[in-house]
């Protein structure tokens, strides 16, 4: 792997002393999310394997290019699991996993995949490896760059390593399914929130609320007597949410609203799907792009042309503050400006 690393790391220093761009990529799972991959390919799968596992210690360090399916069976083996659920797609890595940051069900109950990155090494814009973070929390101190990496889409540098922390797999596991319209759903999940229950995940979407708890199986069954509903033990929804393989995720022009999760229905044409207890709502819509920002705005949330985009039409745009923050970042890391341009925002 040393090889595989160093060729990586001339491939960069080539780019920066050429002034050409690099397209960073693993398995191509996330292409077709953020603007279009610009500059020449900088294919880094071939970087895998499990540098450290310690179960007793709860975390993990994988190279990049490690698929997730390896991961996370290895995880099972033991009893442990990403407690964020990232989405597998088609061979996703553990290094496109950390810089798209997409959850699956569970991200709104056991936390986001930033909560989960102990620790990552980054190659930056010189062909220099960066260390942040460690394998434990206390091992953090000062700024904690690995935090802000997660989520930069290959902005700032090629992510070769991360540290996870782990969690352990719920004991038992149960979804009961409750019929009700958005609004009463939305009402429901958000009262429910309140309360002491063991609910991990939530989904409302054609008329239907979904919830699956999870947690010791005495609680689960106090659970669901209390709650009632129709219990549906395994429903295949989760995993169908978690790899977005129901029929809305293959619309051609898809959004993704993050909003308040008491928000109340938003009035847009098209289907929908509500997620993490109403703060994430996935949305079908041909209306224009600026309607529906300004409307998620006024309700404190954004909006991302997740599916169908036009270039320039991704993430919702960046007050001009906010974009200056992330030029400073970009250029302290990135000095040449050979990452992945343009992934995220055009002056990016």
């Amino acid at each position: 792997m040393i090889a595989v690393l160093n060729d990586i790391k001339a491939q960069i220093r080539s780019a920066a002393h050429g002034g050409d761009k690099l397209a960073i990529h693993g398995a191509g799972s996330k292409a077709f999310y953020g603007e279009p991959l610009l500059g020449q390919p900088l294919d880094v799968s071939a970087y895998q394997g499990i540098v450290a596992y310690e179960p007793s210690e709860l975390y993990l360090t994988a190279r990049c290019g490690t698929p997730l399916v390896d991961i996370e069976q290895m995880l099972a083996e033991t009893g442990q699991m990403l407690a964020f659920e990232a989405p597998h797609f088609a061979g996703a890595t553990a290094g496109g996993c950390v810089a798209s940051a997409l959850a699956g069900p569970r991200r709104a109950y056991a936390g986001s995949v930033r909560d989960y990155v102990l620790g990552l090494k980054l190659i930056d814009g010189h062909g220099d490896v960066l260390s942040f973070g460690g394998q434990v929390m206390k091992n953090v101190a000062g700024f904690d760059v690995s935090r802000f990496v997660v989520g930069s889409l290959g902005c700032l540098g090629v992510i070769s390593e991360v540290t996870f922390k782990l969690a352990p797999l719920p004991v038992a596991e149960t979804t009961l399914r409750f019929e009700l319209d958005q609004a009463a759903a939305i009402n429901k999940i958000n009262r429910l929130a309140g309360q002491a229950l063991p609910i991990s995940a939530s989904a409302w979407l054609e008329g239907q609320l979904w919830l699956r708890l999870s947690g010791a199986e005495p609680a689960v069954d106090a659970a669901r007597a209390q709650l009632g509903g129709e219990a549906l033990p395994g429903a295949a929804i989760w995993s169908a949410l978690r790899e977005q393989t129901l029929p809305l995720f293959a619309a051609p022009r898809l959004w993704r609203l993050s909003l308040p999760a008491t928000t109340a229905p938003l009035v847009l044409p098209g289907p929908q799907i509500i997620e993490w207890g109403g703060a994430l709502r996935w949305l079908v819509s041909d209306a224009d792009a600026t309607h529906i920002r300004q409307l998620v705005s006024l309700a404190g949330g954004h909006a991302t042309l997740y599916r169908g985009a036009t270039p320039g039409q991704v993430f919702q745009p960046l007050v001009p503050a906010l974009l200056q923050l992330h030029q400073r970042l970009k250029q302290r890391f990135d000095p040449h400006l050979i990452f992945n341009p343009g992934r995220m925002y055009p002056e990016l």
